[in-house]
């Protein structure tokens, strides 16, 4: 584990960087505005979902509780038509497995789940979203930046997460005071031809909080 109040390299102060996803538990500690479990894709599951045609790719939004998350993305695959596979089998593992985590660590009564096809500059502009903490992986193409922003304005030197590395955020709700400056972004990329796979998690911790 990277400690979280160092400037380590390809990350920014107050981001801890864990090799194993139990050292995750950082991201509960003051001072750590995120956390990011560095790790690399499995190379056959890149692949395969890389060649995907945009259209195949699962997307969806929905809140449910976390032990629900496989059986939900395992629907919106159908729903997607996307390909009946081993690798088509291993994504929904490893998002079931990403929602237990978080859920494991923050104890969320439910989880808002996203899986969106990105091929437009959506969020765009660099900010810190109205929650308590997010999960945020990118399956395929660019992965999220994030920076910290002393006053306000965009982040002068500008961090991107890798392909399949997970991030956890905190957000505005977070009850640690003052907030940290840490900003994250969706990267611009309009007009590329790049299309995104990006999977996002929130804590939710009433039903009523989607009303």
């Amino acid at each position: 584990m990277t400690s979280a109040q160092t400037l380590v390299r390809n990350a920014a102060i107050g981001v801890a960087v864990a090799d194993q996803p139990e050292d995750l538990k950082t991201f509960l500690q003051a001072g750590c505005a995120a956390a990011i479990w560095r790790r690399q894709p499995a190379p056959r599951l890149q692949e395969w979902i890389d060649a995907l045609d945009a259209w195949l790719l699962p997307q969806g939004r929905i809140t449910l509780r976390p032990d629900a998350v496989g059986a939900a993305v395992h629907a919106l695959c159908d729903r997607a038509g996307t390909p009946a596979c081993p690798e088509r089998d291993q994504l929904v593992g490893d998002i079931s497995a990403l929602a237990d985590m978080f859920a494991d660590l923050l104890h969320p009564a439910y989880v808002r789940l996203r899986l969106q096809a990105v091929t437009t500059n959506a969020c765009r502009k660099f900010h810190i979203d109205a929650l308590t903490a997010r999960l945020v992986c990118t399956y395929r193409g660019q992965g999220t930046q994030y920076g910290i922003s002393t006053d306000g304005n965009d982040p002068t030197r500008v961090f991107s997460v890798a392909t399949g590395a997970p991030i956890l955020l905190r957000g505005t709700l977070w009850p640690q005071k003052p907030a940290s400056g840490l900003l994250h972004r969706s990267p611009p990329i309009e007009g590329t031809g790049e299309t995104r796979l990006v999977l996002v998690l929130d804590a939710v911790d009433s039903l009523e909080d989607e009303m």
